[in-house]
């Protein structure tokens, strides 16, 4: 490896995950759980650190981790790569391929203008309109990056520029600095609601399924996540307009874009229209999964095969996501050394202690407790998929273990990952690029998501809870 590209920090990085696998590695294993699953457990600990400080991306580092499995007989090499016929990556790896399919066809964009040409007359209206395109692109972009920096970023910010709100002019700033931080809680709000919005949402859905044997179809999660999910969408926009309290109040200039950029795009092509149709179905086959017994997966597959068929993306375009094909990577191998940990025993291990030391708290308030500690632990990550990783298992393996209901504590702490995302500027992989943007310092970013993150926690543990008990959920 060139020495430009060998600096001072990945050593330091890589020995700290090194180090944290070997003496782990090399501590007896405690009674009741084997060598083989607590030097698993050592492996997968030091992929963790590994995923966290990113001494190398993650998918080279759970390479080399599903590399050591076999290497020091910790797993047999047909065990090693079981992970990659897991059916929630797959869907959303097709997800990814989805999100092409709007970008290359400019479908998202086509939606954003024709719903700002029509509401957009404020700047109220504009942030609700921009929340609205999102929710409609987000169940088939599981990137928040790909879809808020790909898609909804370039829009608000062009309104931004059209309505004379520019970062380096104090004229307009804070009607900028709303439009800019509304359109970023909308793309997280959106990944909140929808299992295909992020590709941590399925991690989480994985580990539920191999660690807890919960399945959480795409159906459960929607039905679970709409209505405190559509709380915090009118919510959030309302309560933004009211803490930065922007200067222009109509935005004429808003729809007069929105024409013209509209005008630019043309009629719809043969792509976006065949991209609609397989849209609508796909959606529909998700939400009818009970009744045609489809997985989930496999109906993201059938779409991206009929966009395939009819040309609306080619194989080039499939070969070309690097980040489908190195979530299916990381993800593959991460989730299958879960599902392993659980099958040698060490979960339930686990799952035993925590019940006997926590006997008789109620899981209600361990609920709160631990969800804000699960939360705000997120200033000291940079990415949701890490917060997963390192807390998630370890967080419902205590509560459900005190009793709280598997399915609930499930979503709503794969839901809290993506909340948590507003509490710093490098959040997750798209914050950096809104905030970038410059209409706010970082002082101010911090205090306003710390605000926008706490009635994220209030909303979902409140309202989510209590609906998901009424839906039958638990």
């Amino acid at each position: 490896m060139d020495s430009k590209k060998t600096p001072k920090n990945f050593l330091v990085k890589s020995l700290i995950c090194l180090a944290i696998g070997v003496i782990l590695w090399f501590i007896p294993a405690p009674q009741g759980v084997t060598p083989q699953a607590w030097h698993l457990l050592a492996i997968f600990i030091a992929t963790i650190a590994g995923f966290i400080l990113q001494p190398l991306p993650i998918g080279a580092i759970a390479i080399i981790a599903c590399t050591a499995l076999v290497l020091f007989n910790v797993l047999k090499a047909g065990e090693a790569l079981a992970g990659f016929s897991n059916t929630v990556i797959w869907l959303i790896v097709s997800a990814f391929m989805f999100a092409e399919g709007f970008i290359k066809t400019g479908l998202g964009k086509r939606i954003a203008y024709m719903l700002l040409a029509k509401f957009g007359s404020s700047s109220l209206r504009v942030a609700y309109i921009m929340s609205a395109a999102d929710f409609v692109i987000a169940p088939f972009t599981p990137s928040n990056t790909a879809r808020g920096g790909g898609i909804i970023y370039p829009i608000v910010r062009s309104i931004c520029s059209a309505i004379g709100a520019e970062p380096d002019q104090e004229k307009n700033r804070r009607t900028g600095a709303f439009l800019i931080f509304s359109s970023y809680c909308a793309v997280i709000t959106s990944a909140c609601i929808f299992l295909t919005g992020a590709s941590n949402n399925a991690l989480a859905a994985s580990l539920s399924s191999t660690l807890f044997g919960v399945t959480i179809t795409w159906t459960d999660w929607f039905i679970a996540c709409i209505v405190p999910g559509l709380i915090l969408t009118v919510l959030t926009p309302w309560l933004l307009y009211k803490i930065i309290n922007p200067e222009l109040k109509a935005t004429p200039k808003t729809k007069e874009l929105a024409t013209e950029q509209l005008g630019k795009l043309g009629p719809m092509s043969r792509a976006e229209k065949i991209l609609c149709v397989i849209f609508i179905c796909a959606l529909l086959l998700w939400a009818t999964g009970p009744i045609h017994g489809i997985d989930s997966a496999f109906v993201a597959l059938l779409g991206l095969s009929a966009m395939l068929f009819t040309h609306v993306l080619d194989w080039d375009d499939i070969l070309k996501q690097k980040g489908a094909w190195d979530v299916l990577v990381w993800m593959g191998v991460l989730v299958n050394m879960a599902a392993y940990l659980s099958k040698l025993g060490l979960m339930g291990y686990l799952a035993n202690i925590v019940s006997n030391s926590l006997a008789g708290t109620s899981w209600g308030v361990m609920l709160v407790i631990l969800s804000i500690i699960y939360v705000y632990a997120h200033y000291i990550l940079a990415s949701n998929s890490a917060h997963i990783m390192a807390l998630f298992a370890a967080f419902a393996t205590i509560l459900i273990a005190a009793g709280a209901p598997a399915l609930g504590v499930l979503i709503i702490l794969g839901v809290l990952a993506n909340s948590c995302s507003f509490l710093t500027h490098y959040g997750c992989g798209v914050t950096p690029i809104f905030f970038g943007a410059n209409y706010m310092s970082q002082g101010r970013w911090w205090k306003i998501g710390f605000l926008i993150t706490t009635l994220h926690i209030v909303v979902w543990l409140a309202i989510g809870l209590p609906w998901m008990k009424f839906v039958g959920f638990f």
